[in-house]
């Protein structure tokens, strides 16, 4: 709740109780001290309050020390209660002629109970407005504690991508440069592109899905360089304008991925990557043929997916869609991803 509007709200309150006694006094020629007098009542109960409010319940109603907020609350009820009801009769016989104290044992207990119990439940209400002022405090603190965590994750996160994409893409170059030097160069040409990517536009939290794609594009251009004219490469974007925004490289490690496994010196490979939407929808699906590396290829470690998976669960908790695997004859390996930018949606995925 808004603190002004709390403040306002308790001002309220405290207003009624306090004029509430003009009320049933109406018509019967109340005067200023009596009126200030009568105050006594709500002026004890705002005093249990707020005593309990700010200082009994913060400091004692913890774990093991219980017993003392019930002592003291206790004892200060039964004093006030007791208090009250001798206040209470001596401004009667001032003010009202002909009044006679209420000295009678039994009707003075029955005063001093109601009075007591009346105190009691405002400083029970009192306690539990500060138990819950101290819940929403507390659970302020921790859901401010869970976004800096999942902060410094993301960012933990996004610093590792940059240098996992390197490590690839200065891996494919290693093996050019041994049997191509001209086709090398022109891959360094495209790795600083991309690079310029990675340094300005990776740095925001969002970009145009238009410069993902781009960076994407070049990726595969950079990728087709060392591959031999037999592999089968689409890349399909979206056929009309979208203005949508996306995680800038939440998509390169699916492509690396199709790279990493799709590809083979020996038999037939091909590898169909299509970016399409659908209202708030971004949606990445690839296909491509499977050849799983051997043990021995230390051409990435299968992180880039985790950190895939780790980012979406961050950015785009329940959603988004993944399903992924292998097919049935292990010929074929097919991850389809779907982002939606506005909506909530159900989170599946399918473990590769």
């Amino acid at each position: 709740m808004n603190r002004h509007i709390a403040g306002m709200c308790h001002i309220a309150f405290w207003a009624f109780l306090f004029f509430s006694p003009l009320t049933y006094w109406r018509g019967t020629g109340i005067t200023l001290p009596h009126y200030l007098m009568i105050c006594m009542q709500p002026a004890m109960t705002l005093f249990v309050f707020y005593l309990n409010y700010i200082y009994l319940a913060p400091k004692f109603f913890v774990p093991g020390k219980h017993r003392y907020d019930l002592l003291i609350n206790l004892v200060l009820v039964f004093f006030l209660g007791i208090t009250l009801h001798h206040w209470m009769n001596i401004t009667n016989e001032i003010f009202i002629p002909g009044f006679k104290g209420a000295y009678n044992p039994l009707n003075t207990i029955s005063f001093v109970l109601r009075d007591s119990i009346n105190f009691a439940i405002f400083a029970a209400g009192a306690t539990a407005l500060a138990l819950a002022r101290r819940w929403v405090t507390a659970d302020q603190k921790w859901k401010e504690s869970e976004a800096a965590r999942a902060k410094a994750e993301l960012m933990n996160l996004r610093s590792q991508i940059s240098p996992h994409f390197l490590l690839n893409t200065l891996n494919n170059i290693y093996a050019l440069i041994s049997f191509d030097a001209p086709k090398a160069k022109e891959t360094i040409q495209e790795l600083s592109k991309m690079l310029r990517h990675i340094l300005y536009d990776y740095q925001q939290p969002l970009i145009p899905l238009r410069d993902e794609i781009s960076f994407l594009e070049n990726y595969v251009k950079l990728m087709r360089i060392r591959m031999s004219q037999d592999v089968e490469v689409s890349f399909k974007t979206p056929s009309e304008q979208y203005n949508g925004s996306i995680a800038p490289m939440i998509l390169i490690s699916l492509v690396e991925n199709a790279f990493k496994h799709g590809i083979s010196p020996r038999e037939h490979s091909y590898i169909h990557i299509t970016i399409k939407t659908n209202g708030p929808e971004i949606i990445c699906d690839i296909s491509n043929s499977y050849h799983p590396k051997t043990s021995s290829d230390k051409s990435g470690h299968g992180i880039g997916l985790l950190q895939v998976q780790s980012r979406l669960d961050l950015l785009y908790p329940n959603r988004y869609t993944w399903l992924r695997g292998i097919s049935d004859d292990g010929k074929s390996y097919r991850s389809c991803l779907c982002i939606n930018t506005k909506e909530d949606t159900n989170e599946e995925t399918d473990e590769e």
